[in-house]
């Protein structure tokens, strides 16, 4: 009996807290109702904006770290002794200026003793031709002597090769880097004497991706800012890459900046926005009148008093504004504030951006 009597408290609780939940229920339901139809009845007070007909500017962003126009190592060409070095750190010189030089001593003293010996070839040569002449000589010597004169005259040549090889010289007109070596060290063609940059004009290598391919062209201009300057530089793009990266989809465009002051260093980090199209006549409406549904997107536009809820495709983005491709027409009236209280269909009154906030839906 009382396992009888206590299941029928626990059948009578379970009837109660269902009544409940179905009254709660019905109430929320009807509260809803109501608020539904007092939001039809007051119309929400909301701002408007007209979109925008400009210039879109297509653009991508990239990072890209700076290099030299030209770039070396400054090195020699053969071993020897450091006699002298010949410039400053950091100086600013011309092509062919001498950087430094090695001893060359030994091979001065074998230059002149050549030298030497393709002066007395000549002689030879001159004074057996004379007595050719009066054949006092055969030809057979004349030919002997103009081969010993030609083998004088090559090694005259080779000396000096060898001696301009431990002269040390810019091959091109740039700015030099810090010394590596002191004089009198022993250095060889894998010793670093300086190193060398022509920094007139940066170079920048950027990655984009190629769904671009058939916009990106030489010529485009490119903007690029680095953390070390409160400045945007102006660049262009100089050529493309011949591949495209597998791996990563994207394909490298070389660029190009002029840098007659030299601010741009190379090595330096560099974000760029490349404007690869100009689209005339595009539709531009605020960015707060955007709503994001995942990938879609939608904007309110406002049609004799009420709220349209109208799905866009959108395009580039720009500095507080958003491009529309399709969906949205330069005479609509786009909703830009009071966007919370509002659904498609909804009853909506224009009010001014000054007047109180629309947010409250009433205007």
């Amino acid at each position: 009996m009382r396992i009888l009597a206590q299941l029928a408290v626990v059948i009578v609780l379970a009837a109660g807290i269902g009544a409940w939940y179905w009254s709660a229920e019905r109430g929320g339901e009807s509260a809803a109702s109501g608020g539904q139809f007092r939001a039809g009845a007051r119309p929400v007070g909301v701002v408007v904006a007209k979109p925008r007909v400009d210039r879109a500017t297509v653009a991508v962003e990239a990072v890209g770290t700076a290099l030299a126009n030209e770039a070396v190592v400054v090195t020699p060409k053969v071993s020897g002794i450091v006699a002298r070095i010949a410039f400053s750190e950091g100086a600013q010189v011309r092509a062919g200026a001498v950087l430094a030089e090695l001893d060359a001593s030994e091979l001065k003293a074998n230059l002149e003793e050549e030298r030497a010996a393709l002066k007395q070839a000549r002689r030879l040569l001159e004074r057996a031709r004379a007595l050719y002449r009066n054949r006092a000589v055969s030809r057979a010597r004349i030919d002997q002597l103009e081969a010993e004169l030609e083998a004088a005259e090559a090694r005259v040549r080779a000396d000096e090769a060898r001696l301009q090889d431990h002269v040390i010289r810019a091959p091109f007109g740039g700015r030099l880097g810090l010394r590596r070596v002191s004089p009198g060290a022993l250095v060889g063609p894998g010793s670093t004497i300086t190193t060398l940059d022509d920094t007139s004009r940066i170079k920048v290598d950027f990655r984009v991706p190629e769904s671009v391919l058939s916009l990106a062209r030489p010529g485009l201009p490119i903007e690029a800012r680095s953390v070390s300057y409160d400045e945007t530089f102006h660049g262009v793009v100089k050529t493309l890459d011949s591949r495209v990266d597998p791996a990563t989809r994207s394909i490298e465009l070389r660029t190009e900046f002029p840098n007659p002051d030299g601010r741009l260093k190379p090595g330096m980090f560099l974000t760029a926005r490349i404007a690869i199209d100009n689209r005339d006549g595009a539709i531009l409406v605020p960015e707060e009148a955007l709503v994001a549904q995942g990938a879609t997107h939608f904007v309110f536009l406002v049609r004799d008093g009420k709220a349209i809820r109208t799905r866009v495709r959108i395009g580039e983005r720009l500095a507080g504004e958003v491009e529309i491709r399709a969906g949205v027409a330069a005479t609509d009236e786009v909703v830009v504030r009071g966007l919370q209280k509002i659904r498609d269909g909804s009853a909506v009154r224009v009010i001014a951006p000054g007047q109180d906030a629309p947010a409250g839906g009433t205007g």
